[in-house]
């Protein structure tokens, strides 16, 4: 696995809710002003901050081929000349590196490396980065919620996210949306008594009153708080059967409940 070292992570906004993210490089290798730049949906904006800020870009990482990730590739590598890595089994335009779960991913000059992880759901062959506690998730997991299945199934994205639990507690979820309000308020319906949840919407609320960003989180308070991580827990089981009005048999199923609930509301 890659090094426990964490890199400064900073981001940039893009349209209504998108973060792309720029993973800089460590300072023992006096590498902190190059950056991998993460999903850039925008252009404008990247660059805007590059120049701002002096930075280096040395490549961009994408997660999977929506227009809102991948919108910016075509003038940044115009810029700049950068490899571009992503899933192999997308349509990832100027794509010069396709990657499989098989790959990792090592930046030497910067003292990054990156495992790829299969996380296929919202679309068919999304793929996660992870290395240095951090994880570089899309849109398969948000803060508080999960992606919509666009091409995937139900039964793919619970297994997807059966990955992600495997992870360590400390990991930081870099998600790509500003939705965690949005996602809260689902989870609260599902578990009224969670009072670790009530505690992170009140959190949720005041970052957001205040013009901050609510990601990154931690993997361990996504297992507290996120029901799409929870459907193994006893309340929030009870919750998707009441709401099917059937008993679910298994995991995957309780998973699929809450997903078509979520969307019904959506």
């Amino acid at each position: 696995m890659t090094s426990e070292t964490s890199p400064n992570i900073t981001n940039v906004a893009a349209f209504d809710d998108n973060y792309i993210w720029f993973i800089h490089g460590l300072p023992e290798k006096s590498a902190q002003k190059q950056i991998i730049i993460v999903d850039p949906g925008d252009a404008e904006p990247v660059i805007k901050s590059i120049i701002q800020n002096n930075y280096a870009p040395q490549a961009i990482f994408i997660t999977h081929h929506h227009h809102d990730h991948t919108g910016g590739i075509k003038k940044l590598i115009d810029t700049y000349q950068l490899p571009v890595y992503g899933p192999v089994n997308e349509k990832i335009p100027y794509l010069t590196h396709p990657l499989t779960a098989e790959h990792t991913i090592s930046l030497s000059l910067m003292g990054l490396s990156f495992d790829i992880i299969d996380v296929p759901g919202h679309t068919i062959g999304h793929i996660a980065y992870y290395g240095h506690q951090s994880l570089f998730i899309g849109d398969t997991l948000f803060a508080g919620g999960c992606g919509r299945i666009f091409e995937g199934t139900a039964q793919q994205m619970h297994k997807s996210l059966c990955k992600l639990l495997d992870l360590d507690d400390e990991t930081m979820v870099y998600c790509a949306h500003e939705y965690t309000q949005d996602n809260l308020k689902f989870a609260q319906k599902v578990e009224p008594d969670n009072n670790l949840l009530k505690q992170r919407i009140k959190d949720t609320n005041q970052l957001r009153l205040n013009n901050q960003a609510t990601v990154p989180s931690t993997l361990k308070l996504e297992k507290q708080t996120n029901p799409f991580l929870r459907f193994d827990i006893d309340s929030v089981k009870s919750a998707a059967e009441t709401f099917a009005q059937k008993t679910l048999n298994t995991p995957a199923e309780v998973f699929q409940t809450l997903r078509y609930w979520k969307d019904t509301l959506d």
